[in-house]
């Protein structure tokens, strides 16, 4: 007879029915109860079973919902390597525009991958139905809105709403300083004409969202790459050392919260020192805060623009990311540049239409906007924790892998120097799509590095992807 107590081997029958791949990572442990009548023992002994398979890691307990089996661990991936402040050359981004609209094309053409690419969350995340309550009361109370110009500039209420959230990040804002956008893309154009000429030369992270690059192309402006640190952001010394080199820089963009891809956090320390060199050197300071709500705890990171103390920093934001993707809004806080910003507006798009505007600055001053972010944050977080693990677990020797402290993305540094774009397309033929490391820079720097969303919830069908994925890039370093 087994001289072990009974919890401990019903716990070793459920290891190895997990090693086995019976239970798969995401699934739920049988109850307690079913447990109980299952294996004929008590709730005593059935509780010791979970909470013993939960110590050796192998299990999660989550509230009212049961034990559910976590993803295998082993020692965690040493971090991508920091970056070395260098001088960096500037680069045309001739080609950058038809190279990423490739990549792309090539995606989309595959609608039935399991797409692991866009940096969004999955529709269930977003409170959907409670902006469409909000909507119809305010087609309820405003009949006539659809046949009304909309104000200039957008909405009195969204842009007193957005204000009053600008406060947490310690911006002091008026309802009048901020003009709403077709999102963070419009915002960034905005400031970006506003700022520059075809031929100027514009400071970026490297690496940097590929959406930004080709904004820069399609504006004919040149670019500088500025190292940028997976734990701090970009180099501010790089950045000294560009600016010593190129006279005619006339603007920065940045990310300074859970930049993209790196989800790196600028220290607050930085963002002043950052703020103050803009400033002396009258360069423009453009900062892109679209995903400064989703770090992983509850405290709000400070913008960029709170340090601000002449009105060199232009702030872009959006709803996209974190409320909802369906509607494009975003906003521009063009500080010294409102005159030009607002004309250049006007030619370019007109205000946006208002439905959208006042369903969501009704739903932001219920209260609803913070407890859904509270939730989305404890959710990505679980999200992010749980593809970490996944890739830690199954990826090959050599891989090095940053868990950023919030967003949607892990960004992977893969072995051997293996080309990303060898694996996206190795990786859509097995219907998984991915965001290959060459999409977010001009120099080819980053062309061993994958960016994973990590914005659906955990499921036996991604935990298998990954485990595909991980055996491809295995194969092709190999090959």
């Amino acid at each position: 007879m087994d001289a072990a107590p009974l919890y401990r081997q019903l716990a070793t029958h459920y290891r190895q029915a997990i090693a086995a791949g019976a239970l798969a990572p995401g699934d739920r442990m049988p109850s307690v109860r079913a447990l109980m009548a299952r294996h004929g023992v008590s709730l005593s002994t059935a509780l010791q079973t979970c909470r013993h398979l939960e110590s050796q890691g192998l299990l999660e307990a989550r509230p009212r919902s049961g034990y559910f089996v976590r993803p295998p661990r082993r020692a965690t991936l040493a971090p991508v390597e920091e970056p070395h402040p260098s001088l960096p050359d500037p680069a045309q981004y001739i080609g950058i525009h038809q190279r990423v609209s490739a990549i792309l094309a090539r995606g989309q053409a595959r609608p039935d991958a399991l797409n692991l690419a866009v940096a969004c969350g999955a529709p269930s995340l977003y409170p959907a139905a409670a902006l469409q309550q909000a909507a119809m009361r305010v087609l309820r109370h405003q009949p006539e809105l659809f046949g009304r110009p909309v104000p200039f500039n957008g909405t009195p209420a969204f842009r007193a709403a957005l204000a009053q959230q600008a406060l947490a990040a310690r911006m002091t804002l008026g309802a009048d300083d901020i003009i709403v956008t077709h999102g963070c893309v419009e915002a960034l154009n905005l400031a970006l004409r506003a700022v520059a000429q075809p031929g100027d030369v514009v400071a970026v992270e490297s690496p940097t969202f590929y959406g930004l690059l080709q904004i820069l192309e399609n504006l004919g402006l040149r670019a500088l790459e500025i190292p940028t640190s997976p734990q701090t952001g970009i180099s501010l010394e790089a950045l000294d050392l560009a600016a010593d080199a190129y006279a005619n820089i006339k603007a920065v963009v940045v990310v300074p919260n859970l930049q993209n891809p790196l989800g790196a956090i600028m220290p607050d320390a930085h963002k002043a020192r950052l703020a103050a060199w803009a400033e002396a050197r009258s360069i423009a300071l453009i900062e892109d805060d679209t995903y400064a709500a989703l770090g992983n705890d509850d405290t709000p990171l400070p913008a960029l623009k709170a340090f601000d103390t002449s009105g060199n920093v232009i702030h872009c934001a959006s709803l996209h990311k974190t409320l909802a993707p369906g509607m494009r809004l975003g906003w521009i806080a063009p500080g010294k540049w409102r005159p030009r910003v607002e004309m250049l507006k006007y030619a370019q798009s007109r205000p946006n239409e208002a439905l959208s505007q006042l369903a969501v600055a009704e739903f932001m001053t219920s209260g609803g906007f913070e407890r859904h972010l509270r939730r989305l944050r404890a959710q990505l977080r679980e999200q992010r924790e749980r593809m970490g693990e996944a890739v830690a677990a199954y990826f090959p020797a050599g891989t090095r892998l940053n868990v950023p402290p919030g967003g949607f993305g892990l960004w992977i540094e893969l072995p051997g120097k293996l080309s990303s774009e060898r694996v996206f397309d190795a990786a859509l033929e097995d219907c998984i799509r991915v965001s290959p490391g060459v999409m977010f820079a001009n120099s080819g720097r980053f062309d061993h590095y994958l960016r994973l969303s990590c914005g659906s919830p955990w499921s036996r069908e991604l935990d298998q992807a990954i485990r595909r994925l991980a055996a491809l890039v295995e194969r092709l370093a190999t090959s």
